[in-house]
């Protein structure tokens, strides 16, 4: 029952509902009562300017916290409870003892944090229930009620209003209704009700509602014969749906993802149906109609257990139509599969499982949409087992692929490694050190059609031990080692009757110099050093024509590559060096900030023998005495302003052998992106420039824009082109894109997205942005939800 301590207030005069009853004029300065979402509502000009970063211009405002709301009620405690007193205040009171009271003028109630306030009540001492009656006002953790007349229970837990309003602050709610029950500290059911995420006067879309319940401790609302509207005009009717007031995930459908291209998929719908099923795991179900394909479902499941996490991955369609037309021969039943673990299990282990599959050589292309199978030349399957220790680590794994593409032909796909242990050593004695690197390998793939070293397959142990001394400090560094790279084989299949091994040892010795200066440039202070560096590497020929090329390449030629001890990766070629590197770097450093301006880099390599050592192809051979001039490049002049570019440059012939450049623009929010880039090989002929940006027509739209062009076949390679709007409370992007297939082709798709601030989005427009355009990813809307978290799925995506 209620337990009311009654306290008066002075006569505050002016309210309208009591004079409208009276049959007398509402004077011009008494407004009818606001709604509450008009309460909390503080325009843009008045809030704080920390918000004003925040919120946009042209949302308007926002919902102020309950500590700025200036009602003037009394901060409650943290959480209501039912046998707490009941506190009320009046300007007057008149009553039976035992039996009934009077309250008039500015009544107000209170229990812990949940409040309520109105022009008049009647207090029913016999059965505890309060009518409230004018104007009520009912305040509670996170949310606001507003009504022309309420009524509480006699235990305190329950209000009932009419003719009410709503605010939930965290989700951004708004509402109106004819009747608004509340439940509990933190629920709440709505008769007849009208909802949206909508600024106060501007009913972009809304949802209108016989009955919606909303729980702010289970973070979701459900609503029951649903209209879905945009400017109050209906366009969608549902019988029942779920949505999140906050990031907490629920079991749930959706909402539908849908596209088209031209290469044979056509026009597709997809409706995704996710199972909540327990906090350490879920699975979302994916049943998709393509147009001339049939019926194709993609499942994802996901289990977070005591040692990491799995995710398992499967698409499945019995009969593609079109690719039984296409492939008559080949079945019509087509499957991919992607599994990934990551596990700990103490003590410095770890666990790793990376397995991917598909049932042809065409699925990734025609129908992954989902999955996070790429569309790559090979798919990789590997698990692994690592301990990391102190100056201890050793790793086990199988290692295998599929080649998805059939032009690559047997002789050039990559070997199996079954398995593949490594265990690595080292420790260090004041400026000595000392480390061992030693690998054992199967290799292993199918050789029925190859023939010489191609069909070999076998075993190899490679060990490199090394011995070191180093001394660093303020003037700079040097660094010395000693290194024998021994590797044994024992082949199968290839005119090897006997193991044979090779070893090659290595001498380096690497040495730098730091300089610097301090300087000011305007009301600027800066930094620069000047880095000189030489590096020597000796390492003598070995011949190994005879040794098959397992997992070996050769590294592509940049700065870097010039303090490298060898120009191969893997370990069936090692080279034969007899050269030093000398290159100079300098760096500006803005010292108020923080930041790298600048930074230029060159150096060379003189060759003081001929390389020798080659793949089967010839690469990695060179007689020239010196290597081309190997540059980077870097410029920061702005904070939001950088420009990149390396490549190589020979003197003698007087061009440019390859190169990269990059210039990045943006603005500080992100708004405003321009990106172009131009790459180029003469080794290949490939010359290609890219450019993207996206560029705002006014506060809310911008258009968004990629061309790729094939400078060296004077062609578009590929292109995006789209808009995208965006307002407080929904967003919008369409965009048209074309981009080049395996077969050389060029395939044409529309995307769409659209994103209802707390009933989701659907479409997949907005993620081929991101991949597309360096910077997207960082134009978050206004009050997006948080990042997911691993097995926190947001259903604030979907129809749960």
């Amino acid at each position: 029952m209620w337990n009311p301590i009654i306290r008066k207030q002075p006569v505050q005069w002016c309210r309208p509902l009591l004079l409208m009853l009276l049959g007398l004029p509402v004077p011009a300065f008494c407004d009818t009562a606001p709604t509450a979402a008009e309460l909390d509502w503080q325009p843009w000009a008045d809030l704080p300017p920390s918000l004003q970063q925040e919120v946009p211009r042209y949302c308007g405002g926002t919902y102020r916290p309950v500590e700025l709301a200036g009602s003037g009620e009394p901060a409650g405690e943290e959480q209501a409870q039912a046998d707490e007193p009941i506190n009320i205040t009046s300007r007057s009171a008149r009553y039976r003892l035992d039996d009934f009271m009077e309250l008039r003028g500015d009544v107000r109630v209170q229990q812990g944090a949940l409040r309520a306030r109105s022009d008049a009540a009647d207090y029913n001492q016999v059965s505890g229930e309060l009518d409230l009656k004018g104007d009520v006002v009912s305040r509670g953790e996170g949310f606001l009620l507003t009504g022309d007349n309420a009524r509480a229970s006699g235990q305190g837990d329950e209000l009932e209003l009419n003719t009410a309003t709503f605010l939930l602050h965290e989700a951004h709610m708004r509402g109106q209704a004819t009747r608004i029950r509340r439940t509990g500290t933190e629920s709440m059911r709505i008769s007849e009700g009208v909802l949206t995420t909508c600024q106060p006067d501007r009913n972009d879309w809304s949802i209108a509602a016989s009955q919606v319940d909303l729980d702010q401790d289970s973070g979701f609302g459900t609503a029951r014969h649903v209209r879905v509207r945009v400017k109050d005009v209906p366009v969608m009717y549902i019988p029942w749906i779920s949505f999140p007031l906050d990031d907490r995930r629920k079991t749930g459908f959706l909402y539908p993802s849908f596209g088209t291209s031209n290469t044979g998929s056509g026009f597709y719908v997809a409706t995704p149906y996710y199972l909540n099923l327990a906090p350490h795991y879920d699975l979302t179900y994916t049943p998709q109609f393509i147009h001339g394909r049939g019926y194709f479902s993609e499942m994802e499941a996901r289990y977070l257990g005591p040692l990491g996490q799995s995710d398992l991955q499967v698409g499945f369609i019995d009969s593609d139509n079109a690719y039984a037309d296409e492939a008559p021969g080949n079945s019509s039943k087509r499957w991919g599969l992607d599994f990934t673990n990551r596990s700990d299990f103490g003590n410095n282990w770890l666990g790793t499982i990376d397995y991917a599959a598909v049932s042809d050589d065409d699925y990734s292309q025609d129908l992954n949409r989902t999955l996070n199978i790429q569309q790559s030349t090979h798919l990789q399957r590997e698990g692994q087992l690592r301990y990391r220790g102190q100056g201890l680590n050793f790793s086990a794994a199988l290692r295998g692929f599929q080649t998805i593409d059939p032009a690559i032909p047997q002789a050039r796909r990559p070997y199996n490694q079954l398995p593949r242990l490594r265990l690595d050593a080292g420790d260090q004695w004041g400026n000595w050190y000392a480390t061992s690197e030693t690998e054992y390998n199967y290799f292993w793939r199918e050789n029925e059609n190859l023939g010489g070293l191609n069909a070999a397959v076998g075993h190899r142990l490679r060990t490199q031990p090394e011995v070191g001394w180093e001394l660093s400090g303020l003037p700079g560094f040097l660094r010395t080692s000693v290194m024998l790279d021994h590797t044994e084989y024992d082949l199968e299949d290839v005119q090897k009757d006997e193991p044979f091994s090779r070893s090659v040892p290595f001498v380096d010795a690497d040495a730098g110099l730091f300089f610097d200066r301090f300087f000011t440039l305007g009301d600027r202070f800066y930094n620069q050093t000047l880095e000189p560096r030489l590096y020597y590497v000796y390492s003598p020929e070995r011949d190994q024509t005879g040794i098959p090329t397992f997992d070996t390449a050769l590294t592509s030629f940049n700065f870097s590559q010039l303090f490298a001890r060898d120009r191969f990766t893997g370990g069936d070629r090692v080279g034969d060096n007899n050269r030093l590197t000398a290159a100079l770097t300098t760096r500006f450093y803005d010292m108020d900030r923080g930041i790298e301006r600048a930074r230029f880099s060159i150096g060379r390599i003189q060759r003081f023998e001929d390389e020798n050592v080659a793949l089967p192809n010839g690469q990695g051979r060179s007689s020239a005495s010196s290597s081309p001039l190997a540059g980077e490049f870097l410029l920061q002049p702005l904070d939001n302003l950088t420009l990149r570019s390396s490549g190589q440059w020979d003197e003698e012939e007087g061009e440019t052998l390859r190169g990269t450049s990059q210039i990045r623009f943006h603005s500080s929010d992100f708004r405003y992106l321009a990106n172009a880039g131009h790459t180029y090989d003469a080794s290949t002929g490939l010359e290609q420039s890219d450019l993207s940006s996206v560029v705002p027509l006014g506060e809310q739209t911008s258009l968004i824009g990629r061309w790729i062009y094939d400078m060296d076949n004077d062609e578009t390679a590929g292109t995006l082109a789209g808009i995208e709007y965006t307002s407080c409370c929904w967003n919008m992007q369409l965009v048209a894109q074309r981009y080049r297939t395996r077969d050389e082709g060029l395939d044409t798709r529309i995307l769409f997205q659209i994103q209802l601030r707390g009933l989701g989005g659907g479409g997949s427009a907005a993620d081929t942005i991101r991949r597309e355009i360096p910077g997207f990813e960082q134009r978050q809307p206004p009050h997006s939800a948080p990042p997911m978290e691993e097995l926190k799925r947001p259903a604030d995506n979907g129809w749960p």
